[in-house]
């Protein structure tokens, strides 16, 4: 199992690598429109990669993936 601070890290590199720039882990992704929709499709695929978990699509919100906090939160919630 990845904890908590590697999956933080994990969050951070992705995000920077989509949106270009290292982004505050409070500051809107989604909302602010650094990212879209698709791009939150493409995160969700990159950390399931990355941390080698699943990430069940059931209950998940684009609000789950408005910052690097919330990105953490819900891994420690959902991933399996």
């Amino acid at each position: 199992m990845v904890d908590v601070n590697s999956r933080r890290i994990a969050v951070r590199e992705i995000v920077i690598e989509m949106v270009g720039h290292r982004v505050e882990d409070s500051e809107p992704i989604v909302s602010s429109g650094l990212m879209d929709s698709l791009s939150v499709l493409s995160l969700i695929t990159q950390l399931e990669e990355r941390l080698k978990v699943a990430i069940p699509s059931g209950n998940l919100q684009p609000e789950d993936f408005d910052s690097v906090d919330l990105v953490v939160e819900t891994l420690e919630r959902e991933a399996r």
